[in-house]
């Protein structure tokens, strides 16, 4: 991966990325990453002092910093946080590309972190449990998260998938909208960060079928098998079509981002292959496709 430049950006202005989302769900490794890149990173820097960081570096202009990342959260005062929207419309005066990217993961998997490191939450305390503050860290981000360019749903990520997600998402160059499709299995529960989101749990199962449980909708075996039903074929084409007819319409409202959800129960056959089926198709014309497997890697 190449450092950040203004040439990876599509419009050559500096870019100044704020970092959110609940505590547990990867804002430091995220912002790690972003340093990797050649970012500016500062971490729980109030909000309102970020138009202020900016005109400071900008100042320095023998640096030539093209980007700038900001670490926001919940240990942020409240009125902080409510003041974001107004710090925004001011970034969009001083000649900066602005993105937000938030970052979260279900309940259950932030209970665990934090119970697997033994942190304590930055809300949590003697009258708080655990679980109040990760409820109540949800309330308070909630206007940063509508506002949201991204969102990336980290709950089945490791560190390293997570790294890799970030650094594709920024350090391509975006020419259109940036296509996500993820296979999932819906005992696991559904992708927070998914913007569509497809069931394709009745087309016939190969789990079902001697010889192809163990193997996924990437094997020979198992595409064989559902590209010979039929109805594999007309789910495909239709979801293909709504696709290709509506994704135009999110580019010319500006959406940076559309994430595609395909889910069948385990998440290892029908879901995978469908998702890889997809994804060939759009790769096609578009260069910003990318692909991801949550439940088999």
């Amino acid at each position: 991966m190449k450092p950040y430049s203004s040439a990876t950006n599509k419009d050559n202005r500096p870019k100044l990325i704020i970092v959110s989302g609940r505590s547990g769900s990867g804002k430091t490794t995220a912002l790690q990453a972003l340093e990797d890149m050649g970012s500016y990173c500062v971490d729980n820097l109030p909000a309102k002092l970020i138009p202020e960081l900016v005109r400071s570096l900008q100042s320095e202009a023998q640096q030539n910093i093209q980007l700038i990342s900001v670490g926001v959260d919940a240990r942020n005062l409240p009125n902080q946080l409510s003041s974001l929207p107004e710090v925004i419309d001011t970034l969009k005066t001083m000649n900066m590309s602005t993105e937000i990217i938030f970052l979260d993961s279900n309940n259950n998997i932030l209970m665990q972190r934090f119970s697997a490191t033994r942190r304590k939450h930055p809300l949590s305390d003697d009258q708080h449990s655990l679980a109040e503050a990760i409820d109540e860290e949800h309330r308070l981000l909630l206007g940063i998260s509508a506002r949201a360019d991204l969102v990336i749903d980290t709950s089945q990520l490791n560190v390293h998938q997570l790294r890799e997600t970030i650094k594709n998402s920024i350090g391509i160059e975006r020419t259109g909208l940036s296509l996500q499709f993820i296979s999932f299995g819906f005992k696991k529960g559904v992708p927070i960060d998914a913007d569509f989101v497809y069931d394709v749990r009745c087309l016939p199962n190969p789990h079902w079928q001697a010889g192809l449980r163990e193997l996924t909708g990437k094997d020979a075996a198992v595409i064989s098998y559902l590209e010979n039903e039929e109805i594999t074929r007309l789910m495909v084409n239709q979801i293909n079509d709504f696709l290709q007819e509506w994704i135009p319409h999110f580019e010319h409202s500006n959406r940076a981002y559309l994430t595609v959800a395909i889910g069948c129960t385990g998440g290892q056959h029908r879901s995978v292959y469908v998702a890889e089926t997809l994804a060939k198709n759009f790769e096609e014309s578009r260069s910003n496709t990318q692909l991801r497997h949550r439940e088999i890697g």
